[in-house]
């Protein structure tokens, strides 16, 4: 007797990440410099840890309501107003979640049904296509360009729309691309997403890492009152604070959208951990000077590796935003995947195949400056000698 397949077939279907493929070789190695991760190297400041440890001591180790504490929804809801110029009540518009990844996960399963169209662009981060596909939906990537710095165009929306199309999601600044957008281009978007009636999932994460805009406002999707009912912010802690093993995001919304992706959470995960968000406090409202202390250095970093890069004969898009570049590595000859093993295993300095962002990102690869500048100075010195 035959036995039918346990996994289920949507599920089978999925591409394992290319990332993780990749750093799956890069953990048998050694003396590896690597400019692989996407997460900060900086630990996280102690006063926001101390707010964690305050809340253990005192006893803070129950549920918080599903929505996520009443001090932590106020303090998100201050923080926006604050940075990005945007309202949202702390009430019944903020989902406190277990990393971006499950807001963008719980706002795709809310908003769309079988058969819907999700558009975003490529390169993009590995999960986008998944998580509409275990939405059973349908993703639909847009391509940008390096000739276009990576910046999205409602030209290129434009060819891809269909009647079918739910929601536009979008990752600005970009990981892996390190691409930004201007607030008028950002309207021209919200202005496309109005003609055609779809909901926009604006991930923001890497939004205080904008080396374009030093003080507030800064450029956000929800910073435009006359939209506001078609936009789903989804941000975290992890990138800007370097939070990232303490798994804290939030969604802000619609009150019927953030309403039913609570219903998702509630069965799902019940609620954030409780001295996250202790600490998340802390971070809104004590953290500014640590965004931008960790943001100066990021700057200097992407400057010596942009630097150095072009001065190889890599063209590289000078990245405006998170800390992330995207060298164009197609004059080697060689594809991106090829590129990136041979210079693990000649030079042991790592990084990631554009190629595992989308079809878009072949040809290049994507290197993170979330690193010391003593590393990325050795990681240069080996690629010199790679290239030559």
């Amino acid at each position: 007797m035959g036995v039918r397949s346990r996994v289920a077939s949507h599920v089978a279907a999925l591409p394992k990440s290319g990332i993780r493929k990749f750093f799956d070789i890069v953990a048998q190695s050694k003396d590896i410099v690597s400019l692989g991760v996407g997460e900060p190297d900086f630990d996280t400041p102690w006063h926001i840890s101390r707010a964690a440890v305050t809340c253990l001591e005192n006893g803070g180790t129950h549920y918080t309501s599903n929505l996520g504490t009443p001090s932590l929804r106020e303090s998100i809801a201050r923080y926006l107003v604050r940075r990005f110029d945007a309202s949202f009540d702390w009430r019944n518009e903020i989902l406190v979640t277990v990393g971006v990844s499950e807001a963008i996960d719980l706002a795709i399963r809310a908003i769309c049904s079988p058969g819907d169209e999700v558009l975003y662009h490529e390169p993009c981060f590995v999960s986008y296509a998944p998580t509409v596909r275990l939405a059973h939906a349908v993703p639909v990537p847009v391509e940008t360009r390096s000739e276009d710095d990576f910046r999205l165009t409602v030209s290129a929306l434009e060819r891809k729309v269909t009647p079918k199309t739910r929601a536009l999601l979008l990752n600005f600044p970009c990981n892996p691309t390190g691409a930004t957008l201007s607030r008028e281009e950002m309207f021209e978007i919200l202005a496309f997403a109005e003609r055609h009636d779809l909901i926009v999932l604006a991930d923001e994460v890497y939004s205080e890492l904008n080396y374009e805009v030093e003080d507030a406002p800064l450029p956000s999707f929800a910073g435009f009152p006359e939209h506001k009912d078609r936009v789903i912010l989804l941000n975290g802690f992890s990138k800007s604070w370097a939070m990232t093993g303490y798994r804290l995001g939030y969604a802000c919304g619609p009150v019927d959208v953030i309403d039913a992706m609570m219903k998702i959470h509630q069965y799902g995960i019940m609620s954030a951990p409780t001295l996250s968000q202790a600490a998340g406090v802390e971070a809104m409202d004590h953290g500014d000077a640590d965004v931008q202390r960790m943001k100066r250095e990021y700057r200097r970093r992407r400057d010596r590796l942009v630097s150095a890069l072009n001065a190889m004969g890599l063209a590289t898009v000078t990245p405006k935003g998170a800390f992330y570049i995207f060298p164009d590595i197609r004059t080697t000859g060689m594809d991106d995947e090829t590129f990136a093993l041979r210079l693990l295993q000649e030079q042991g300095v790592a990084c990631v195949p554009g190629s595992a962002f989308g079809a878009s990102g072949a040809g290049f690869v994507r290197m993170s400056y979330a690193t010391s500048l003593d590393k990325i100075d050795l990681a240069i010195e080996r690629l010199g000698r790679f290239l030559g």
